[in-house]
């Protein structure tokens, strides 16, 4: 997917967070007037200042970045076709594996020495990111702390870890310094972390005013880079012409790539989309499949909707259950069809749906 060049459009969407509650109560499916309601090493990438349009695709532009003095100083001491990446620069080496997981760090650590030393501090910032995670969460046998958390998220960061750099970006979000977790944000995504690029993204769509281009050219990046809820995102923008054309196609596509990545908003949208025949062929079949989806991992809108679906096919006890978990998480229309449909069931089948709904658990999902 290419997005063009965008013309600005209200309504923000959820601020940027990695977690939220286990009941999904927004609604997720953009509404309008008139309408129905319903791998390589990770260089330095950031968005090009300009878009380009062509009639049939819309690409972005994006420069590739990288310290100038650094490399001029490998390309001049690598003569042959195929450089030696051991003698990488310090910098230029701890910039590529910014973004790298614990197990590619410590795979990178032992090529050579000196990668070995150079990697160190990044090594390093994984025990405070480690803490940071155990204090802010309360693991580990350690009481939530978010002052010796963001302490420990700090210092990771400010040893290079990507991944810390964005948990103190949200905390600080969480604690209202909204322009401190956005520097960090920034910092991270322009070291290629796809989850600082996707909260960089929404930060821009939440600005006061927006910066529609800007957000599109980082939920793009992180979308491309496979994280689902940048997928999400951008498929929202598409789906409501927000920072670039209308396009119900496109939209649909990201919505189906997030909901195969296990993201359950997209998943819900997914089936709408199917349902209404929005940028998807329509086919019931598959609304119903992504429906279940989403209702088995806990969005209680999915849960709801699939609860009337069943109900209209003449699974009683089953359509009971879903409606009772869509109650419980505070669809508040479900306690009137469940108990419609309550009163059509045996003493024994009403008991026995409530006892699936207390022991009920849901799949595991991204949110």
């Amino acid at each position: 997917m290419h997005p063009p060049t965008p013309p600005p459009t209200p309504s923000p969407p959820a601020p940027p967070s990695t977690t939220s509650s286990t009941v999904m109560k927004q609604t997720t499916w953009p509404y309008k007037s008139g309408s129905p309601q319903f791998t390589a090493l990770p260089f330095i990438n950031k968005p090009h200042k300009k878009f380009t349009k062509d009639p049939k695709i819309h690409q972005l532009n994006f420069t590739s970045k990288l310290s100038s003095s650094s490399w001029s100083s490998f390309s001049s001491t690598s003569k042959c076709k195929d450089p030696d990446f051991s003698s990488l620069p310090y910098d230029v080496l701890a910039r590529i594996a910014a973004s790298f997981s614990l197990p590619n760090l410590q795979s990178a650590s032992l090529v050579c020495r000196a990668w070995r030393d150079a990697l160190r501090p990044l090594r390093e910032a994984m025990l405070f990111l480690k803490w940071g995670k155990r204090f802010k969460h309360g693991r580990g046998g350690v009481k939530p702390n978010l002052s010796k958390a963001l302490d420990s998220f700090l210092k990771g960061a400010a040893r290079g870890s990507t991944m810390a750099m964005v948990d103190a970006g949200l905390i600080y979000w969480e604690m209202g310094k909204k322009e401190e977790g956005i520097e960090w944000y920034r910092k991270a995504a322009e070291l290629g972390n796809p989850a600082g690029q996707c909260n960089l993204g929404i930060s821009y769509l939440q600005a006061d005013p927006p910066n529609a281009k800007e957000a599109i050219a980082w939920l793009y990046q992180a979308s491309v880079a496979g994280h689902v809820r940048a997928q999400y995102q951008l498929a929202l923008c598409l789906h409501q012409g927000r920072g670039l054309d209308q396009n119900l196609q496109e939209a649909a596509r990201w919505y189906l790539r997030a909901a195969e990545g296990g993201y359950v908003r997209a998943m819900y949208n997914t089936s709408l989309c199917y349902s209404f025949g929005e940028g998807l062929v329509q086919s019931h079949r598959l609304a119903r499949k992504w429906m279940k989806k989403a209702a088995d991992r806990g969005h209680s809108k999915a849960q709801f909707e699939h609860g009337l679906g069943l109900f209209s096919e003449g699974e009683m006890m089953k359509a009971v259950v879903y409606l009772e978990l869509a109650m419980r998480a505070g669809e508040t229309a479900a306690a009137h069809v469940k108990n419609v449909i309550v009163q059509q069931l045996s003493a024994t089948s009403r008991d026995r749906a409530i006892h699936l709904a207390d022991n009920w658990r849901a799949l595991p999902s991204i949110r």
